[in-house]
């Protein structure tokens, strides 16, 4: 079979500033770059359809009744409205193959619209939900007495995460990010799942692209400065760093928005939040940073991780979710299971120029292994399998009765 496939793709997040919507986009350029034709349904600022290559786009308007789940990120009850538009888009378009990207009203109609016209359907994990609602609630009730907000917060995951196992039982195909969900996904919907790593552009993250020379340490975040990115642990770093002498050696360079914002600022001495930075202003703040510590452990891959190490910066990143298989433990950074590790790899860094020059140097040349054209031709793999067991699943099926 050609890569001749035509794929509707529904991602759940596609003009939010986040890393699903990120690499969404880079499919879609994939395809536009080799003709592939590719029909992306998504949320956006108005209804309309656009045509670009071989890409076409149908942008669906949200109902006022939006109400928000993230930065910039909303669910629309109302949206199915637009469920019969979608359909003769659709039927116009013939797809082979359906893509959804996650829980949300976009993808929920494309899964919808798969069963109704028994097309494939291929789903791909990028946010680890369950996590992110329990983070939220245990800020929300850290009033309560005892560990009743841990028990609470528990439950909450767990009945979270077995709703999304139910969701991703639909489509015949996975796709997630790390090894450690491959497994998750494959135990909990008996689905075949396959790794979907994430590529990075090494021209865009690049340490040519440094400015500052003034000998401060820089220690730089990025990201949503929210709760599930656990990010009151740079605080925490700053104060053990002033108690090993270090005050006056280093400066924390933390680029985002979110509601921790203004926590972080009043609490944080030697810290400059940039609030959201782009394109080279980006680029930028990355190359100026000497270590990346990324404390979340949440993060189903860590897109920002891997743009720092392209940018030449050793990463601390926490053992819980997908930023830590991006590591390679003391080579373009460190794998840190408590504050205290967090705080030694730290100092070890500032002290050790010579270390962190060789650190410097493989995470850069680590990350330019990391093609995004050899992940979406995994991605076109998975689809030709998607098609391949919907098209047999008759015959699979019987052979397993046998």
């Amino acid at each position: 079979m050609s890569n001749e496939i035509r794929v509707a793709f529904f991602p759940d997040s596609f003009e939010e500033v986040n890393g699903v919507a990120m690499t969404s986009k880079r499919l879609i350029r994939y395809a536009r770059k080799n003709g592939f034709p590719f029909l992306c349904v998504h949320a956006g600022k108005k209804t309309e359809a656009i045509t670009d290559g071989s890409v076409e786009y149908l942008s669906l308007k949200r109902s006022p009744v939006a109400f928000p789940m993230d930065e910039g990120l909303k669910y629309d009850p109302l949206f199915q409205r637009h469920t019969k538009r979608v359909l003769r888009k659709l039927v116009e378009f013939r797809p082979d193959v359906m893509h959804i990207t996650g829980l949300n009203d976009v993808s929920i109609m494309g899964a919808y619209l798969a069963w109704k016209l028994n097309l494939p359907l291929i789903g791909s994990w990028h946010t680890n939900l369950h996590e992110f609602a329990a983070r939220r609630l245990t800020r929300m009730f850290r009033i309560l007495p005892g560990n009743s907000a841990e028990k609470l917060t528990d439950v909450t995951e767990d009945k979270i995460l077995k709703g999304a196992m139910l969701y991703y039982k639909m489509p015949k195909v996975l796709m997630a990010p790390n090894k450690e969900l491959v497994e998750i996904l494959e135990k909990g919907t008996g689905r075949e799942t396959k790794l979907m790593a994430r590529g990075v552009d090494v021209e865009k993250f690049d340490p040519v692209k440094r400015t500052v020379s003034d000998g401060t340490f820089r220690i730089g975040f990025v990201g949503r400065l929210r709760a599930e990115k656990n990010v009151r642990l740079l605080k925490d770093l700053e104060d053990e760093l002033v108690k090993a002498g270090a005050e006056g050696r280093f400066k924390f360079l933390i680029v985002g928005e979110g509601n921790e914002r203004d926590w972080l600022s009043s609490k944080m001495k030697y810290a400059e939040l940039t609030g959201f930075l782009d394109g080279e202003d980006l680029s930028e703040a990355y190359a100026n940073m000497d270590l990346f510590v990324f404390p979340s452990e949440t993060d189903a891959f860590g897109n920002v991780v891997q743009e720092a190490t392209a940018s030449g910066v050793p990463a601390l990143v926490t053992d819980k979710g997908g930023p830590k298989f991006i590591v390679t433990e003391g080579r373009n950074g460190f794998i840190c299971k408590s504050l205290d590790d967090f705080v030694r790899h730290t100092l070890a860094l500032m002290n050790d120029r010579d270390q962190l020059l060789k650190m410097k140097e493989f995470a850069r040349n680590h990350a330019q292994t990391r093609s995004w054209d050899s992940v979406f031709d995994t991605v076109y793999d998975s689809y030709r399998r998607c098609i391949y067991l919907k098209k047999n699943e008759k015959k699979l099926e019987a052979a397993r009765q046998t």
